[in-house]
């Protein structure tokens, strides 16, 4: 089973795409600002090429994190991975794994099912680590609510992405 390099850079871009509707004024940009204690006076001047390449660096990062969470066939191929012989042909270990990749290789490979787990993923790890940032920063629902919903839903697209065209 090999890790489809094109679609873990695909999702890695759902995020900073994402982040242009979601963080837009006429979005919830406004709010988020007025959350954070941020103003337009104090956006001005970063450098934004750092910031947008930083940020794909760990969209990076969170694809192949959720590329293991999302394809279950993985699991598989980890439990086998010491067996000798896994990987010479005819060997007893390799035609098991190839006679269950072509019976079981395509379960659960859709969308909807990368999108329950990258929501998974957002709700029981995204939010929990933002969240209690936020806390020990003093901010308030608003803040919580923007940043959490604008990950969970980036791990929902980005996991259906990667289990359905991996």
């Amino acid at each position: 089973m090999a890790i489809n390099w094109l679609i873990i850079l695909a999702a890695s871009l759902i995020p900073l795409v994402l982040a242009f509707v979601w963080y837009n004024p006429n979005v919830f940009g406004k709010a988020w600002m007025k959350a954070c204690g941020l103003d337009e006076e104090k956006l001005k001047g970063a450098n934004m090429a750092l910031i947008f390449g930083l940020c794909f660096v760990f969209s990076f990062l969170l694809a192949m994190a959720l590329n293991f969470m999302v394809i279950h066939q993985f699991h598989f191929y980890s439990i086998l991975m010491n067996e000798a012989g896994l990987k010479e042909a005819g060997s007893d270990v390799n035609t098991l794994a190839t006679d269950f990749m072509l019976k079981y290789g395509n379960n659960f490979r859709t969308f909807k099912h990368g999108a329950l787990h990258g929501t998974i993923g957002g709700f029981f790890i995204a939010m929990p680590l933002l969240a209690t940032n936020a806390l020990f920063e003093r901010k308030g629902f608003a803040y919580i609510a923007i940043n959490c919903g604008y990950w969970i839903i980036s791990m929902a697209l980005m996991g259906g992405v990667i289990c359905a065209f991996s």
